[in-house]
């Protein structure tokens, strides 16, 4: 599982771009990399280049759905994968990536290793270009106070004139690097017909520069390098954090790739063992799984017996034994023995390869979504364009007003609707929130994720790590037998069995005693004083203890010569706070579910413990992701809260996810957000914090709004000039952070 998609033949040709394409970047044969899908659709995976935002998906989702037999294609924003599926030969894969080509963007054949590698380059690119608009800006503010305390104080004309050129020098090689994300994507859009964010802000920031120079040049005194350089610095400040959020997002799959073992031992008839990486695999080969090694395919057991960590498939925190016929996967831990499998599946068709699927499908709907500022820019581009423009040429055509100070106000126009107070409506709120939520232990990691908190109906739990403590401890249940108990421990300090650790810790002190044998899926075994001593499961410590009465519960046997066996079972206690959250959640209206790959009774009885009445065990993760897709058609905003690897799929699929931080790093990866500490208060608070954001969000949008209405109309009519222009610009700005501040002060909820 190298790839996660569909790879070409080796030697795939590469050949001259067609007309129109970029001449110095050779064309890839992308038919070569085109392969049927399970319903028999030619399928197609590309990396696309230069997405940057919801409309970006939208359009080439659009361009794409207009072309003839296309069945279906989308865009995930964050991995910046495009999956095309059409009816019709591989030969069509030409022209469609053509047709996304046409739109700006470029495309080039999906591979993990691109992404990582594209990735880093972008990163890095926008780092630089933030150096150097900083170091800029700070230089240039040093000069700008010099410019404004001399004005004030009468600095003569000579000396303010050479402050002004010393600022171009400084300022505008800057720009011409800093600006080259901007700049690169405007002219991108421009060049196929259509504007985005990015081309009002290069042009305020490449006219501001320009008016500055030739007003430098006249010895005029409307120069703004300054503002230009300002606006840029902070400006690449947000694509980058944008940046590196989406690159923590993507390294999900990644992080899931890297449980594939790296190596596989292949058995020949012979038993004679070679290494082979995994790609190499085919069904009905032998393999070899040692203990303590990450099973790298899914398999079925021909020889041995072992205890496998499968809580990647049902999230229980007991390994399950498994012998001759039971089935494998890939991802488990072979714990106590080793196993000799028949290999039955491999790279994408394995348990592994279908989480990380579900995972990208999960995020690749997410993803759909357009956020309401990408909304409005798609209309607040042209519009300023369109009022800039219709200044500049009712001052110099109605008004006959010289064609300089006609420019000075369109540039105003510019300047004064450039959407920093738009475009901080909601990131100011986000900061503030993400502080707040930070100090009371929960750390946010998408952009979107407190609006989308906000829209929730439903909340969805996991059972283990999440509702309990995900530790098993001696039960309270039944009398224990104090010396059996001592007798246990000390053999189950030769085991690293979760249930052995729980004996341990209950009667800590005890020494380990010698000579314990382990049998591998049974349990462990003592040659004692008084005769041979097991601990270990059911059935294989006596009839007796296979004739006692079932109960619900994890639990292991003690056997010992001439005693009746001793049982002792294990609890998984529900976090001290789960039943008041639970509570607290119902009677705001929210529906809560229980979802846990664990058995009936178990699930059950934590279910009753904490007040769920609605709850499903013996979950897989694509049972835990259709129960969500269920519920999102029914009209249900979920809000999953889980912490197993299995459970990483349903935290992308869920509308918002959080995960507790003792999760599986895949868990935490793939979560909205993580919350600290053994309570889930955490999760009241999210929801709590998330109402109050959207409503001061709601609150921004009208004061950058309301200071549009009024200040535009007074820029086109030549009252505000471009120094004006920026201040009120940065008022505006000054105005919703301020307003954002509000949540700060307000009182948390606690526990």
């Amino acid at each position: 599982m190298a790839e996660l998609s569909h790879a070409g033949p080796p030697g795939a040709a590469i050949a001259a771009p067609p007309a129109g394409e970029d001449a110095d970047r050779p064309r890839v044969d992308y038919h070569r990399y085109a392969a049927p899908d399970a319903d028999g659709l030619s399928s197609l995976h590309l990396m696309v280049e230069g997405v940057h935002c919801g409309g970006c998906v939208q359009r080439i989702e659009r361009r794409l759905a207009g072309e003839p037999d296309v069945a279906d294609a989308r865009v995930n924003l964050t991995t910046k994968r495009l999956v095309v599926r059409w009816r019709g030969p591989a030969a069509r894969a030409d022209a469609l990536a053509a047709a996304v080509n046409a739109l700006g963007f470029r495309t080039v054949p999906y591979s993990t290793q691109r992404v990582q590698a594209g990735d880093g380059a972008e990163e890095r690119t926008l780092l630089r270009a933030m150096a150097v608009a900083g170091f800029a800006a700070a230089n240039v503010m040093l000069l700008s106070v010099s410019v404004w305390s001399g004005h004030a104080q009468g600095m003569g004309e000579a000396t303010r004139g050479l402050l002004h050129w010393f600022s171009a020098l400084i300022v505008l090689p800057a720009v011409l690097y800093a600006g080259r994300p901007f700049f690169h994507s405007a002219l991108g859009a421009l060049r196929h017909g259509h504007t985005n964010m990015d081309v009002p802000i290069s042009l305020a920031v490449t006219l501001a520069c320009a008016m500055s120079l030739f007003e430098t040049v006249r010895g005029g005194p409307h120069v703004y390098f300054d503002s230009a350089i300002m606006l840029l610095f902070f400006l690449l400040i947000g694509r980058y954090l944008d940046r590196r959020a989406r690159g923590r997002a993507r390294s999900a799959a990644h992080r899931l790739l890297a449980l594939r073992a790296q190596s596989v031992t292949v058995l020949d008839a012979d038993g004679n063992r070679a290494l082979l990486p995994p790609e190499q695999v085919a069904p009905g080969m032998a393999v070899l799984a040692e203990p303590g090694q990450r099973i790298a395919v899914d398999g079925e057991v021909t020889a041995g017996r072992s205890d496998v960590d499968t809580s990647l498939i049902s999230g229980e925190t007991l390994p399950s034994s498994v012998g001759v016929g039971d089935r494998v996967f890939a991802g488990t831990l072979n714990q106590s023995a080793a196993l000799t499998l028949r290999v039955t599946a491999v790279g994408e068709d394995t348990l592994l390869g279908e989480i990380v699927r579900l995972m990208e499908v999960a995020e690749q709907r997410k993803s759909r979504t357009v956020d309401l500022a990408d909304r409005i820019a798609r209309l607040y581009a042209p519009a300023v364009h369109g009022l800039a423009l219709a200044t500049f040429l009712g001052w110099t055509l109605l008004v006959g007003e010289a064609w300089q100070l006609a420019l000075l106000h369109a540039i105003a126009v510019l300047i004064i609707t450039c959407p920093c107070a738009l475009g901080l409506a909601v990131p100011a709120v986000q900061v503030i929130a993400s502080g707040r939520l930070m100090r009371r232990g929960v750390l946010l990691k998408s952009a979107s994720a407190l609006q989308r908190l906000n829209e929730i109906d439903t909340v969805v739990f996991d059972k283990t790590g999440t509702l309990t403590t995900g530790r098993l401890d001696l039960s309270g249940r039944r009398p224990v037998d104090e010396e059996a108990l001592r007798l246990a421990a000390g053999l189950a300090g030769a085991s690293r069995h979760p249930l052995a650790r729980a004996l341990q810790r209950a009667c800590p002190g005890v020494p380990v005693a010698k000579g314990v044998r382990e049998e591998p899926g049974c349990g462990l075994e003592w040659p004692g004083p008084d005769g041979r001593v097991r601990l270990g499961r059911r059935g294989w410590c006596g009839d007796a203890a296979t004739q006692e009465a079932d109960e619900d519960g994890p639990e292991i046997w003690l056997e010992r010569p001439g005693r009746p066996p001793v049982r002792f079972m294990f609890d998984d206690t529900p976090r001290d706070d789960a039943g008041e959250i639970v509570a607290w959640l119902r009677a705001r209206g929210y529906h809560v579910e229980l979802l846990s790959g664990d058995r009936e009774a178990a699930v059950a009885t934590v279910a009753a413990a904490v007040g769920i009445d609605r709850y499903r065990s013996g979950c897989h993760p694509a049972d835990k992701v259709a129960r969500l897709e269920a519920l999102a058609a029914a009209g249900h905003k979920v809000l999953m809260v889980g912490d197993g690897l299995n459970d990483s799929p349903a935290l992308a699929a869920a509308h918002v996810s959080l995960s507790p931080s003792s999760a599986a790093d895949i868990a935490q990866t793939a979560a909205d957000a993580v919350f600290q500490g053994e309570h889930l208060a955490p999760v009241r608070e999210a929801l709590t914090v998330a109402r109050r954001a959207e409503s001061l969000v709601r609150e921004n949008f009208v004061l950058a709004f309301g200071y549009n209405v009024l200040a535009i109309p007074l820029a086109v009519l030549g009252f505000v000039t471009p120094m004006i222009a920026a201040l009120s610009m940065s008022g505006s700005s000054l105005v919703v952070v301020g307003n954002a501040l509000r949540l700060s002060r307000r009182p948390g909820t606690r526990p």
